[in-house]
């Protein structure tokens, strides 16, 4: 059975901590945390749920670092090419990732009502499906695998309206 990794969510642990491993990692291959990337990462620390690259570029129009996409954007993908952050497809949003610099493989857990995200060990969920891909003449080059459903504090609610598809 999967289980959460141990740090879910920037903002239980506090951003400083992670700022730090992720320089650590960076300079390590020989690249930089740049203020926008710092910025937008901490950004994604910071937020209690996924969080749209707009809604990181607001803020980061907001720390004074212009307003144009390409801002938010090189950042986030940036920070998802280094394995600090992943890009939820499902609601086109990010979250930063809870064991960046790790080789690891990830489920994600995306409540649709406040947009929570819990990341999962799923090494083993890939393993399955590799293997039956295989078995089926398909090589499995990338997997992205994304839940929605509604986490332990949203159940219970009236959420017929509500949320993200």
């Amino acid at each position: 059975m999967s289980k959460p990794l141990e740090s879910d969510h920037g903002a239980q642990v506090g951003p400083g901590p992670a700022i730090s491993r992720a320089e650590v990692q960076l300079r390590a291959q020989g690249l930089r945390l740049t203020p926008v990337r710092r910025r937008t990462l901490e950004i994604l620390l910071e937020a209690s749920g996924a969080i749209g690259a707009y809604d990181v570029l607001a803020r980061l129009a907001a720390d004074g670092f212009g307003s144009q996409p390409p801002v938010a954007y090189r950042a986030l993908d940036f920070l998802v090419e280094h394995g600090l952050a992943h890009r939820l497809r499902r609601i086109n949003a990010f979250t930063a990732c809870s064991h960046p610099g790790e080789t690891h493989h990830a489920a994600f857990l995306i409540c649709r009502i406040c947009r929570r995200v819990d990341e999962l060990h799923a090494g083993h969920l890939r393993q399955m499906l590799v293997q039956d891909a295989h078995a089926a003449g398909f090589a499995v080059e990338r997997t992205s695998l994304e839940a929605s459903g509604l986490c332990a504090d949203c159940q219970g609610q009236d959420v017929s309206d509500e949320g993200v598809e």
